[in-house]
């Protein structure tokens, strides 16, 4: 018989970047290796944050098949505007409506809660316990630090105590699991702190096959002449923009620098608006993941500009699709958080402390060709040998079989 599990993960396939793609790519991997999957998951919303129209006429409760993979929805509350306390009314409606979905799963040798939300958590203990299974709980990101590191529980509301109690509920629910795995070394150190449960390092990926040079073409929104500086990705708190804002503003008048932002988040439109004067930066909307590596192979520099105070709480996944690119990335945060670990130990790319401005605008001004050239092979190796797609997910299947297998 095959081996059968269940995955809770709010966000899921049609979404194609995130978590979403992540949740999916495992998903389908192990439904390809034989394995019976389900999936618990929310309305497709991101990174537009608002239900996506294909699914907006969809009953409340929404079942599908995609690649194999049996998917049961819940139409979720989804913020306009996103603040804390709104994210909290979108865990606590997601939690209770997926409630009722858990009990359409019959059978399971292991249910996989996908962090955040970490509610998810408990409904896959839950799950887990009705049916007899293994509890799995991978991080992906530590929610409630990670929403104190990027400021956005500054509302006055938000007392102390009721961070207290969240960080009590997290023990509880990471406590009662099986196994605990999470994404970067600095977070497996964190969850150290947290649980006492088993730990298990498993990192996102990059699928280096897809990722490659050799089969990209110019993308369109990079067909422009002089440099690309190119940010991809989520627009949102965790990426410090004020940074970005000062970068730009000492190009305005350098049009053969151009700066070209691609994605979607809650902080978009505020940057549309800031940059709305500068001729060099160009918006666009995300791409699908079936361009994602024209996209990432078009540009001259990459770039990600982090809040200092995010330390270890998350692991950016674009620094790998970056780094797979063969292009070289420049990158500020924390000169102690694990991305600076991963730039110091590659060797493909330039990390600065978020203090740094003059040093990150000269060293898009005095670039030069054969030291980028050297960077972008170095962080392809790297990237290439230390988080390739199929040996990562071979390495979680061997240890989910082994899970099962264990008294």
């Amino acid at each position: 018989m095959p081996k059968k599990i269940t995955i809770l993960s709010l966000n899921y396939a049609p979404e194609d970047t995130a978590i979403g793609l992540y949740s999916t790519q495992m998903a389908e991997h192990l439904h390809d290796l034989g394995w019976n999957v389900s999936v618990i998951a929310g309305f497709p919303y991101y990174p537009q944050w608002k239900i996506w129209d294909s699914y907006k006429k969809r009953r409340k409760y929404h079942q599908e098949v995609i690649n194999g993979v049996k998917v049961l929805r819940y139409r979720q509350y989804v913020p306009s505007k996103l603040t804390f306390s709104k994210r909290v009314l979108q865990l606590i409606d997601f939690t209770l409506g997926s409630f009722f979905n858990t009990y359409k799963i019959r059978e399971a040798d292991v249910v996989l809660s996908i962090i955040p939300f970490t509610s998810s958590a408990w409904l896959g203990r839950l799950l887990a316990n009705r049916l007899h299974a293994k509890h799995w709980v991978h991080i992906q990101d530590f929610e409630f630090d990670a929403a104190k590191e990027s400021g956005m529980t500054n509302e006055k509301r938000l007392s102390k105590c009721l961070f207290t109690m969240l960080f009590k509920l997290e023990s509880n629910i990471l406590n009662s699991a099986h196994v605990v795995s999470t994404i970067s070394h600095r977070m497996m150190n964190k969850l150290g702190k947290k649980s006492t449960s088993v730990r298990f390092y498993f990192p996102n990926w990059v699928d280096e096959e897809f990722i490659n040079p050799s089969l990209a073409k110019q993308h369109e929104f990079l067909k422009t002449d002089g440099y690309k500086v190119l940010y991809s990705g989520n627009i949102g708190e965790k990426q410090d923009w004020d940074f970005f804002l000062k970068v730009v503003e000492k190009f305005k008048e350098n049009e053969k620098v151009k700066f070209i932002v691609v994605g979607h988040g809650a902080s978009k439109n505020k940057l549309k608006s800031a940059t709305g004067h500068l001729r060099n930066v160009l918006h666009f909307e995300p791409v699908p993941y079936s361009e994602l590596n024209d996209l990432l192979c078009s540009a001259d520099l990459h770039i990600l500009f982090q809040k200092k105070t995010i330390l270890d709480t998350v692991m950016p996944s674009k620094i790998l699709g970056m780094m797979a690119s063969g292009i070289p990335s420049l990158v500020t945060g924390h000169l102690d958080s694990e991305t600076a670990t991963v730039f110091n130990n590659s060797k493909g790319g330039l990390y600065f402390d978020t203090s740094s401005l003059q040093e990150v605008i000269n060293s898009i001004v005095d670039r030069e060709i054969k030291l980028q050239e050297l960077m972008g092979e170095n962080a392809k190796k790297y990237v290439t040998a230390h988080f390739s797609k199929i040996n990562v997910l071979n390495k979680f299947e061997l240890r989910l079989t082994s899970l099962i297998n264990e008294e």
